[in-house]
């Protein structure tokens, strides 16, 4: 009883608890609001409708050996970019992480410049920079090293934040015991940093896992790519296949972005049965 009348004395502190009238409201509000969003579902249905987007005629593209082979040449292409990206975005990331821990100034200045400088830098433009300026005949590299300085710089504030949350007495303990900074960072606070860190680590990979997506703007025949060349031919008198390529590009990258999210959730899972085995181990 005591502890009822505690939460009801809490939740009647922290907000008034609505009436019969607000309830209706609510309700109310509720009710055309989902009204409100059917109504522009079924516009958006009966313009597409009406457009003959949902003729079935538009879906034979699909059918022909070619336009299957396009659709997994560029998924291909895609996760190429994707691998690169990642390993490059990671090793940079600690190294640029390692360069903003450090003790030397010019070293600790340098590194937090450069982080700044690309995180401040729009993904967009560095892409399409290093593609003129560089890399006109091989535009996957481009997009490769635009994402790896990009997401780069996000992975080194991932890691360094990871670090600084390690509590400190850990490291102080391991310098009592007379190692050096490179051990305790390589051996106590990376290690520790790094598992915590983990699935924003690899969320943030599946961010750079989408914006391979930016390739299709320098030509890098990547998913999207390839999608837009599919839906820019015509189809006979049945027009352009915008709608079905959606349906058939767009599923393909949400499933690569649930395997990595299932990633992240199976390895954030099996580091918490290790810690929990180790603790009562201890014990």
């Amino acid at each position: 009883m005591n502890a009822l009348f505690t939460r009801s004395s809490t939740a009647s502190v922290l907000y008034d608890a609505p009436g019969p009238r607000a309830r209706t409201r609510y309700r109310l509000f509720g009710v055309l609001s989902l009204l409100a969003i059917a109504g522009l579902l079924w516009y958006a249905i009966a313009s597409l409708a009406s457009n003959g987007q949902f003729d079935a005629q538009l879906w034979d593209a699909f059918q022909y050996n070619t336009i299957q082979q396009r659709i997994v040449d560029g998924l291909l292409a895609t996760l190429e970019a994707f691998g690169l990206a990642a390993v490059g975005s990671l090793a940079l990331g600690a190294l640029l992480a390692a360069g903003q821990l450090s003790d030397h100034k010019p070293v600790r200045w340098a590194a937090v410049s450069f982080v700044q400088f690309f995180r401040a830098m729009p993904l967009l433009i560095l892409i399409v920079a290093l593609y003129y300026a560089f890399f006109a005949k091989e535009p996957m590299w481009a997009l490769v090293i635009g994402l790896t300085l990009y997401n780069g710089s996000v992975q080194a504030e991932i890691i360094r934040s990871g670090v600084n949350a390690v509590p400190r007495g850990q490291g102080e303990a391991a310098f009592a015991l007379g190692l050096r900074k490179t051990q305790v960072m390589t051996t106590i606070l990376v290690p520790q940093a790094v598992r915590s860190m983990l699935p924003t680590m690899i969320g943030q990979l599946v961010v750079t896992l989408k914006d391979t997506s930016l390739g299709f703007i320098i030509t890098y025949h990547e998913l999207l790519f390839v999608g837009k060349a599919i839906a820019s031919q015509p189809l006979n008198a049945a027009g352009f296949p915008y709608i079905p390529v959606v349906l058939v590009i767009g599923p393909i990258y949400i499933v690569m972005c649930l395997l990595l999210t299932a990633l992240a959730r199976w390895i954030e899972a099996r580091g918490r049965r290790g810690a929990n085995r180790r603790t009562s181990a201890a014990a």
